[in-house]
């Protein structure tokens, strides 16, 4: 099992940039895929990114592609979402997620292991 936690959540203007960043607490972390997802107010929980074990490939949802950026460091176990002129629309909880496969990244079901989330609200 692994535990997650995010950080680096706030609030941030529109067209403003955030890093988010997940820890987890295992040292076999670089056995893991790792994807963050968001849930708006009222909104189904969504992907917005995936990174594979070794962090050589990446996955965006067509709404964040050329604004987001994901990215990991195995030795430190941590995974990074570098977003960019945000907008407000995208005000959400933002959650780290692992899994064991690395197919249908986008499925939420697919993943085993969550972190609590991150508020990121993004005013107009």
């Amino acid at each position: 099992q692994v535990q997650l936690v995010e950080s680096g959540g706030g609030l941030v203007q529109s067209g403003g940039s955030l890093r988010l960043s997940c820890a987890a607490s295992r040292s076999t972390f670089d056995t893991y895929s790792m994807a963050w997802f968001r849930q708006g107010p009222g909104k189904e929980r969504e992907s917005v990114a995936a990174v594979s074990r070794g962090g050589s490939a990446t996955y965006y949802s067509d709404s964040v592609k050329g604004r987001f950026t994901i990215s990991r460091d195995n030795a430190k176990n941590t995974v990074f979402l570098q977003m960019n002129s945000l907008k407000p629309e995208e005000t959400a909880v933002y959650y780290c997620a692992a899994r064991s496969g690395a197919t249908n990244w986008g499925i939420r079901t697919n993943y085993a292991y969550w972190g609590q989330g991150t508020q990121v609200t993004v005013s107009s």
